[in-house]
């Protein structure tokens, strides 16, 4: 099988037109070609008016050695890599030399990608994991956001956007690609697992796949079937309130019901919104230390707008979708802005995780066809840049602007907002333009500094026309700021071992994920968290 990279054609083009090009490519005839598998596909958008499809292809042919010598080109054209996930090979192969050895209790805490991707390969090793999860399970945890959202329901501050079966990416654009290295090929196997699990098939080919809040429901349901048939046990409405150790050993996590569960290893994968949690691992004398992280707002655009923006003449049209962006602008502030979390054709959401405090996030569907383009408008924040009384200061910094929101919004869960223009400006907004808000329960027009700090909107205002430089038409007036944007990463790091990922100076205790300081985003945190797993079956076995 060779691999054909870089392979372009525009977006009209047939499976013909595809073929031929191929033989192109390998000076062959049609009849020497075998079978063709897009492998992905991207768009390259970077002639506006020339919108093409960017190929990887993988395509069988005869007497492959003689093709590559006469045609073939590194990076370009060449033998297809083996991209089989092996460690998987190894840890069963080893599970079935043991399969009648004792296995230890392992208790996953956290059912976000993180908790659930560590408990299905756990599972499926003949491990029995235990995974407690503070919210909901998907389905009625979907209910009570919405009702929080759109009906004036009671706050619930254990199921909400961030707590809850499939965690903080339940309630996203579930965007499915990383930057992160993948030498060890987990990510294709994740991608094929969701793509069993109900998520669209699509994800296997597209270069930058998303499932839509509406399909990640479905899909972190069956993996947690899954772990269930396989003898597992997963507990909802279960809070970690404290653990307990013994000699720098962990030994049992303490529930809010007054449960002490004892177990043999502890993976905590309780997300970046977990503060109590943090909290209560910091008094027992669990290590830590303050990261940066990131604060601003929320953006929103018409659709079409970024749609022209990006794509030209062939905006709106079918075969592309809603258009994404993605920016970074080093202000003279010293300071960068940069988008988060893009969600075309989607919502700004009410994202808050405790009471009384304003939070907004950004949401799509799968068919991302609502008529604004939203994205985290953001400022990097420094620990130097708060007072902090001990490594958690970063979370009492949050907290305060998130109070602010709360309390300019009007104490109603409503977010302050702003019109860019007005923002640039420096005058307080009193209504929409031709942009309307989305964010639910509403919105509550101010001026954006009496909720942010004076370094943040600063970096923001000087970053807004190097953006447009890049992004045209970024720079509207009647674009809607909402704020405010707090939780783009976790504010701390438990600090592991890089070999064997368990915490240091505590035995038996494995950090993973967004929150402990080691993912930012679903793959990543699915990655990360079959790290642990693999790190503790070897230990085990060892």
């Amino acid at each position: 099988m060779l691999q054909i990279s870089q392979f372009r054609l525009p977006i009209d083009h047939s499976d013909d037109d595809l073929k031929k090009s191929v033989c192109k490519a390998l000076e062959t005839r049609p009849d020497r070609l075998g079978k063709i598998k897009i492998k992905q596909r991207a768009v390259d958008a970077r002639k506006k008016n020339e919108v093409l499809f960017c190929y990887t292809l993988l395509v069988e042919v005869p007497e492959e050695e003689r093709v590559l010598r006469r045609v073939g080109k590194p990076g370009r054209i060449e033998k297809a890599p083996d991209e089989r996930y092996l460690e998987l090979d190894r840890l069963t192969a080893e599970a079935a030399a043991n399969d009648k050895a004792a296995k230890p209790k392992i208790v996953v805490v956290g059912t976000g990608p993180c908790g659930l991707f560590c408990g299905l390969l756990l599972a499926r090793q003949g491990y029995k994991p235990i995974l407690l999860e503070r919210g909901k399970a998907a389905g009625p945890r979907a209910r009570d956001v919405t009702g929080f959202w759109r009906r004036g329901w009671a706050f619930d501050p254990n199921s909400n956007v961030q707590f809850g079966e499939g965690g903080a990416g339940t309630f996203s654009d579930g965007k499915l690609y990383t930057q992160i290295r993948d030498r060890e090929n987990r990510i294709p196997w994740i991608l094929k697992e969701l793509a069993k699990a109900g998520a669209p098939e699509d994800i296997l080919v597209k270069s930058r796949p998303h499932v839509g809040t509406d399909r990640l429901i479905k899909v972190v349901r069956t993996i947690r079937e899954e772990i269930i048939s396989l003898g597992g046990d997963v507990r909802f409405e279960t809070r970690v309130t404290d653990v307990v150790l013994e000699n720098g050993v962990m030994r049992a996590v303490k529930t809010d019901s007054g449960e002490m569960i004892e177990a043999e290893r502890f993976v905590f994968a309780v997300g970046h919104s977990s503060r109590d949690t943090f909290e209560a691992l910091h008094k027992s004398g669990i290590p830590f230390e303050a990261k940066p992280f990131s604060v601003g707002v929320r953006i929103e655009h018409p659709q079409s707008l970024m749609d022209h923006s990006q794509f030209g003449k062939s905006a709106g049209d079918p075969k592309l979708g809603a258009a994404a962006y993605k920016f970074v602008a080093h202000a003279p502030t010293g300071r960068a802005a940069y988008s988060f979390c893009m969600c075309p054709g989607g919502l700004v959401v009410a994202a808050n995780s405790e009471p009384d405090m304003v939070v907004t996030n950004g949401m799509s569907s799968y068919a991302r066809a609502e008529s604004n383009a939203n994205s985290g408008f953001m400022v990097d924040v420094r620990p130097e840049d708060f007072a902090a009384e001990n490594v958690l200061g970063g979370i009492a910094f949050q907290r305060s602007l998130e109070r602010r929101a709360f309390e300019v919004g009007g104490r109603s869960y409503h977010a302050p907002a702003q019109l860019l223009g007005d923002f640039m400006r420096g005058k307080a907004s009193t209504g929409p333009g031709k942009v309307l808000p989305s964010y639910e329960p509403g919105v509550f027009w101010t001026d954006l500094r009496e909720v942010l700090p004076d370094f943040v909107c600063d970096t923001l205002k000087e970053a807004v026309p190097m953006i447009e430089k890049g992004l045209k038409g970024f720079t509207l007036d009647d674009a809607v700021m909402t704020g405010v944007e707090t939780r783009s990463s976790s504010p701390v790091r438990i600090p592991r071992d890089s070999e064997t990922c368990e915490c240091l100076g505590v035995k038996h205790f494995y950090p993973a994920g967004e929150g402990a300081g080691y993912a930012g985003g679903i793959i990543s945190a699915a990655v990360d968290g079959m790290r642990v797993a693999e790190k503790i079956i070897a230990g085990i076995q060892g």
